[in-house]
């Protein structure tokens, strides 16, 4: 049930009163009939989110004109119709009012609409809410001469001021929680907390996040409440980059305050969105590199992980198509509309395939060894090499269908997005070899309806991000992830070993993405484009995992600057957290009724409180020794 703004709690209402100032609603009159030299007569059109009004004036005396408009962001895309206006009246030039975007530079091409003659072409960025004229005029009183100009009535509104607004409402906090930590680190306030709570309680509240909390890693299953004095050798730094990636995916998962770079990018290029779930799926592969490793020394038979592995798998698989698919939104939920793929779903046989390969091969790394004994350079390579032969196959069969297979309709080895983009001229094609796929195996009721290149490039056919060819890549994702833990495994201990070797394959990975995409973001030879999980999507996001892995390793595992708090929560009750803000998405506190559901500044605030809510609740769940684990 969703609640009104008024039934939200006095925090929220704080939060979002700071964010609003100045920057959350149009200007009182705004959306008033406007009265410039009783020109325009019409009352403007109620502009949404990332959104400016533009008011044409024609004053050619006798050439009706068509505005034409391009977005600097959509690559080689056809110019689209705006607004007609006919021929002006003797001394009365006529006027239309039409709605343009503000998220990215346009240009705006005038053509006289009879001929379909350019007459001039404007690159202009428009501010969101701002109120601007584009006057056309003859010069000289000869229409063959013509001038355009861009005025603006009202400025823009400053739409990034809520997040900045936000960023030091954050750094606040953040600043109070560390002036407590530290007060508590004192001894006069060590000492008054213990001459008023007894010494058991004053030490549990100065050392709750010092250092690595004791956790466990079990082999059971569900929602459970367990000890949390077992094993101190689980790497804290793990859950932190686990927990930073989760409390992101759930923060654009959830709107991202409606920014534009908070979700994923159309076709070809990367934002903020796009880097989580492969971040995601990276530490995943770490995991089962440290925690199979750690099974087979306690003696567990390669049988019995056999079948935990696809039983996990599985289950990940089950509740990606029973419980999160976006295809409730179309009614009950029935074999005719489900959506088979999805981030479960993925996650599901990526963890399925790596976890077997590396049980096929693996052998547990004894405690004893002598580490500084080892002088093989390549320890953590060369031993597993039928696994780097498998993955090489595994990239030769996903280029080969991506580059060879013929596609109905359209060039061969065709990497567009189809609609608008490329001129028009494979309006149908969009994901190349990927989307058809997905549409001849799975059935286009089955994929995912609503893919992120509609609005760009206005596509028309079904594609799915998580479909079949990109699930290739995100074992091969996974599998980089797996050589992050054997790094960690082969040297346990020996921490600048560690952090060199992260830093090499961070810069052999970044090698690679400059190769594939003459660092470019359109130009290369296979872009980087998460809607196709491309080979080079996958190095760029892996070169960037091992940079940012070796930087939480090194503050939170090595010197202890940081405990990971507070993405260390989540971290350790990932499963819950993902589904649990999939289900309660729409649910008060998460969600409630906005006053103006046209500003930044309240869908960032509800986002924000909603992604911080769960955090909290992983925070309290950790407290009570609560984990959900499958």
């Amino acid at each position: 049930m969703m609640l009104g703004a008024r039934s939200s709690c006095s925090v929220s209402g704080l939060v979002l009163g700071l964010l609003t100032v100045g920057a959350a609603l149009p200007p009182e009159g705004f959306y008033e009939p406007l009265q410039m030299n009783n020109l325009l007569r019409k009352k403007p059109l109620h502009l949404k989110i990332d959104e400016a009004l533009l008011i044409v004036e024609n004053e050619l005396p006798s050439t009706d004109v068509t505005i034409y408009w391009l977005s600097d962001h959509c690559y080689q895309c056809q110019y689209q119709a705006l607004v007609t206006i006919p021929v002006s009246l003797p001394e009365k030039p006529y006027t239309e009012s039409t709605a343009v975007s503000s998220q990215h530079p346009l240009t705006l091409q005038i053509n006289a609409t009879s001929e379909n003659k350019e007459l001039c072409r404007l690159h202009y960025s428009f501010g969101e809410f701002g109120n601007y004229s584009l006057k056309i005029k003859s010069f000289h009183n000869n229409t063959m001469e013509v001038t355009c100009e861009i005025i603006i009535n009202n400025k823009p509104m400053n739409s990034h001021l809520p997040i900045l607004i936000a960023f030091f409402v954050y750094l606040g906090l953040l600043a109070v929680w560390c002036l407590g930590y530290i007060l508590l680190g004192l001894e006069p306030i060590r000492k008054c907390l213990h001459n008023k709570m007894n010494m058991g309680d004053t030490e549990r509240l100065i050392n709750s996040e010092l250092g690595s909390p004791n956790r466990v890693e079990s082999m059971s299953q569900g929602l459970q409440s367990v000890p949390l004095n077992i094993s101190t050798d689980r790497l804290r730094s793990l859950d932190t980059f686990r927990g930073l990636s989760l409390t992101v995916m759930v923060f654009v998962n959830y709107g991202g305050g409606k920014y534009w770079f908070f979700k994923h990018e159309s076709w070809n290029g990367l934002t903020l969105a796009d880097l989580v779930f492969p971040w995601f799926v990276f530490i995943m592969g770490t995991s089962i590199s440290l925690s199979l490793n750690s099974l087979l020394q306690k003696g567990c038979s390669k049988g019995k992980l056999l079948r935990k592995i696809i039983w996990r798998s599985f289950q990940l698989f089950i509740i990606g198509v029973l419980i999160i698919n976006p295809n409730y939104c179309l009614g009950p939920l029935s074999w005719n509309n489900v959506r088979i793929p999805g981030v479960l779903q993925r996650l599901g046989f990526t963890y399925l395939v790596v976890s077997i390969l590396e049980l096929l091969f693996v052998k547990a790394v004894p405690e004893s060894i002598e580490r500084d004994s080892i002088k093989v350079l390549f320890q953590d390579v060369l031993p597993f090499w039928p696994q780097w032969i498998l993955m090489v196959v595994l990239e030769v069969i996903w280029i080969c269908l991506t580059f060879l297979l013929p596609v109905p309709g359209c060039p061969q080895g065709y990497l567009g997005p189809g609609g608008i983009g490329d001129f028009g001229k494979y309006h149908n094609c969009t994901g190349g070899a990927a989307g058809y796929i997905d549409r001849s195996v799975l059935g286009v009721e089955h994929i995912y309806q609503h893919p992120s290149p509609n609005v760009m490039y206005q596509t028309t056919v079904p594609y799915d991000p998580e479909g079949i060819l990109g699930t290739i890549n995100s074992v091969v994702m996974a599998f980089f992830g797996l050589q992050a833990g054997k790094i960690l495994l082969f040297y346990k201990g020996q921490h600048k070993q560690i952090m060199a070797r992260f830093f090499v394959w961070s810069i052999v990975m970044g090698v690679i993405s400059a190769f594939l995409t003459k660092c470019s973001q359109n130009q290369g030879f296979i872009p980087v484009n998460k809607n196709l999980w491309s080979f080079s999507y996958v190095t760029t996001l892996s070169c960037f995992a091992f940079l940012l892995l070796l930087i939480i390793y090194y503050l939170v595992d090595v010197r202890r600057l940081w405990t990971g708090a507070p993405f260390f929560y989540p971290g350790m009750n990932s499963i819950l957290v993902y589904v649990g803000h999939e289900i309660l998405e729409n649910y008060f506190p998460f969600s409630w009724k906005m006053e103006n559901s046209q500003s930044h500044a309240e869908h960032l605030t509800q986002n924000l409180l909603a992604t911080s809510l769960w955090v909290f609740i992983a925070y309290v769940l950790y407290k009570r020794r609560i984990f959900w684990k499958i």
